[in-house]
């Protein structure tokens, strides 16, 4: 499968009072819609991604997201925190649909 890069700032979902919360970063909508288009999803219409961020890759799944549009990407803190990641900070992403 294709590969995408991009980059997104990362943002925390608001809708939950959980300490040190859920964070994401949302995809473009052009790679939203060819990851729609090609992949297979899964439970609550996921997709199984590799994902890398600076220097850490990890595995996880995209969700599709009605208030975003697009898919989202959850990033856990282990990952946020090796990479020095804050809530409104711009990554780069290289992500790739398994």
């Amino acid at each position: 499968m294709t590969s995408y890069e991009f980059e997104a700032p990362l943002w925390q979902w608001q809708a939950r009072d959980e300490p040190g919360g859920w964070f994401f970063v949302s995809l473009p909508f052009d790679v939203a819609d060819e990851i729609e288009a090609t992949a297979p999803p899964k439970g609550f219409g996921s997709v199984r991604v590799e994902v890398t961020v600076g220097a850490t890759t990890w595995q996880t799944s995209v969700f599709p997201s009605s208030e975003e549009k697009t898919y989202v990407l959850p990033v856990k803190k282990q990952v946020r925190d090796r990479e020095r990641l804050v809530d409104g900070r711009r990554c780069r992403v290289t992500l790739r649909p398994l």
